[in-house]
């Protein structure tokens, strides 16, 4: 166990959520002359190194489309926003960023627009030519807004995706209309931004749980005084209170410092408090088909049911449903019974809420081991029911299918080194701190990694969709390749005539 002193230092920065930025970045040109033989002299061990080259040199193979997108600071979340227009190779969408500081300029909440590849369009040669330390031409910064402290999360209002809560360092929630707040311009000294609405109720820093409704503007957040706080904010949006002045910012003395935006916009108490957690709430999300159904995970290695309709104690606690900190939770959109949960025993869990214990501990259906490091994210695909993602510290993100469990490969008869492992995307150097399907755009992922320890600060956010043979069924695949080397030999033959 951990010293009580290095405790909460530590449990910090095992989940990847402090990064210190790279102390050059203020000096832009010096970050990017920089060239890769010094990064790995000074700071990756060869064997991060090796696996990443190995991994470029099967880009072309393995990927249908992918962007590398160097980022200056690290972003500790990325999400995908509404799709703004459809094309015919390419889509483009908002994407939903954060710039994390040294305070040498403001933290801010970024609105990008990216440009999205359609499946099958991109030259297997063009994906694999990116390098490292240069910004991708499909991501574009849109709008800059200065944010009260640190970006720790961002999630959207999947009813009306312009509109986006965060976390930071603090016990209030902030909700802003991207599209009717002003773009700033982030230089050190400027005011933050006023957010259109501010989220009262937890009584010490809510810094990582947060979650959105998918049926209704309800949002949930959990934090250090070891509750749950359900609002809603269904009347601050009909009622026109985000109204394009009220997002007008607010010049204030105290610029920069964050803690004074209680003062700042209008505030919302919440519907409920729930209380059931011994320890720091790390993640909750609601039921995908209802706003009073929801559950968390916190440090006290604990998921927890709740249900806003019967009151503001658990209906199911599931002690040890890791045997360490819970780091992440995700209930499935198309299968309301699986509850994905991840930990910093390295491993995802998969729960049937029909039947979660076993004599008062944890029961999970099937336990996910694949990762070396602490998992910090999952999270269910919105395409395919038994398909979902998980990122950990170990700079992976894996997609896995709980439909292929126990099955064997036919050509070697063994089952597989980790069950249920459909892809291992490798393409992240240090812990991979978020990622988000792309609902618009299905097996399209974007990701983000916190790169202070590989290259001493900074970030990479990659976009990506793995190739569709990997995914598609077997017998589909087959009959493609073989209509594929058809092809070929017929092409061969006639250049030889």
């Amino acid at each position: 166990m951990e010293t009580p002193q290095q405790g909460v230092v530590k449990k910090k920065e095992t989940r990847g959520r402090k990064p210190k930025p790279k102390d050059d970045k203020k000096d832009d040109q010096h970050q990017h002359s920089k060239t890769p033989k010094e990064h790995k002299k000074s700071h990756p061990p060869p064997s991060v190194d090796d696996k990443y080259t190995q991994w470029k040199s099967l880009v072309p193979v393995l990927y249908d489309w992918l962007a590398n997108h160097n980022l200056v600071w690290p972003s500790l979340s990325c999400r995908w926003g509404p799709q703004l227009e459809q094309a015919t190779y390419k889509n483009r969408q908002r994407l939903y960023l954060s710039e994390q500081t040294d305070g040498s300029v403001p933290n801010t909440l970024v609105i990008a627009n990216c440009e999205v590849v359609k499946p099958r369009v991109a030259a297997a040669e063009h994906i694999s030519q990116f390098n490292e330390e240069t910004r991708s031409p499909f991501v574009k910064k849109y709008k800059t807004i200065i944010h009260p402290g640190e970006v720790n999360r961002i999630r959207e209002l999947p009813t009306n995706s312009k509109i986006v809560a965060t976390h930071t360092d603090g016990p209030d929630v902030l909700i802003w209309d991207v599209e009717t707040q002003p773009n700033r311009h982030a230089v050190l000294g400027a005011s933050s931004s006023r957010p259109d609405l501010i989220l009262t109720g937890h009584q010490d820093n809510a810094e990582f749980a947060l979650a959105m409704c998918p049926t209704e503007p309800y949002v949930l957040s959990g934090g250090k005084d070891k509750s749950v706080v359900l609002w809603s904010i269904q009347d601050h949006i009909s009622s026109g209170a985000m109204d394009p002045k009220s997002s007008e910012s607010k010049q204030n003395s105290k610029s920069g410092e964050g803690n004074d935006k209680t003062a700042d916009g209008p505030s919302v108490g919440p519907r409920g408090i729930f209380q059931g957690h011994e320890d720091t709430v790390e993640d909750v999300t609601f039921c995908p088909f209802s706003a009073q159904e929801f559950c968390s995970v916190g440090d006290d290695s604990c998921l927890i049911l709740w249900d806003a309709r019967v009151g503001t104690s658990p209906v199911v606690k599931v002690e040890k449903a890791h045997n360490a900190d819970l780091h992440c939770v995700d209930w499935n959109p198309n299968d309301v019974n699986l509850i994905l949960t991840g930990s910093a025993d390295n491993s995802v869990r998969m729960f049937d809420r029909r039947n979660l214990t076993s004599n008062g501990v944890g029961s999970p259906i099937h336990k996910f081991e694949g990762h070396k490091a602490a998992v910090l994210c999952v999270q269910w695909s919105p395409d395919k029911s038994s398909v979902f993602g998980s990122s950990a510290e170990d700079g992976l993100l894996n997609i896995w299918d709980y439909d292929k469990i126990g099955k064997k490969t036919e050509r070697t008869g063994k089952a597989q080194g980790s069950p249920g492992l459909l892809f291992q995307h490798a393409g992240h150097r240090d812990k991979v701190v978020d990622f988000h399907w792309n609902a618009y755009d299905p097996w399209t992922i974007v990701s983000v990694s916190d790169d202070c320890d590989s290259t001493g600060g900074g970030g990479t956010l990659q976009i990506w969709r793995m190739s569709d043979l990997i995914y598609r069924p077997e017998e589909e695949v087959l009959a493609e390749l073989e209509k594929f080397k058809a092809h070929v030999v017929e092409c061969a033959s006639k250049s030889e005539k």
